[in-house]
């Protein structure tokens, strides 16, 4: 079985090739931003998501499967942040294989004094710069993106 590969075409690998390049210097810009505050931006996210969480903590695992990241890769990193005393982890009662991942007050504080400037590196970067439809087709495409590929 065969079957005929469906290429770009000119105007689509245009849009291909500025969303790939856009993406990385978006990414790369707003890591540099976050480096004046000792982090970058996948511990900044980290530091987000446990900011959310109830009690401010998650399960590893559950930590893991928010940020699309290995286990192995979000180890290290926690490992990391708990060396610097942002995030601590400590054993799930209920479950003694779960490892929960908990912010700290300092995580917190870092967290406070980060976002400001972060949330001004995404408007500057990339939200003032699409108009509102544009932007809120870019949520959509990737939310189908999203629920396409975790299909899979």
């Amino acid at each position: 079985m065969t079957t005929e590969t469906r290429w770009l075409d000119a105007e689509q690998q245009v849009a291909w090739r500025a969303y790939l390049l856009g993406t990385a210097r978006l990414m790369a810009k707003l890591d540099d931003d976050l480096r004046q505050f000792g982090i970058g931006l996948n511990d900044y996210e980290i530091l987000v998501r446990l900011s959310e969480a109830p009690d401010r903590r998650l399960r590893m695992a559950d930590l893991a499967d928010r940020l699309h990241q290995s286990r192995s890769r979000l180890t290290h990193t926690v490992g990391r942040l708990e060396a610097a005393e942002l995030v601590r982890r400590t054993s799930c009662i209920s479950d003694k294989r779960g490892v929960w991942a908990e912010l700290t007050e300092a995580g917190f504080a870092l967290l406070e004094s980060a976002a400001p400037t972060h949330v001004e590196g995404v408007r500057e970067n990339l939200v003032d710069l699409a108009a509102p439809e544009d932007f809120a087709a870019v949520g959509r495409v990737f939310d189908t993106v999203s629920e396409h590929i975790g299909q899979r």
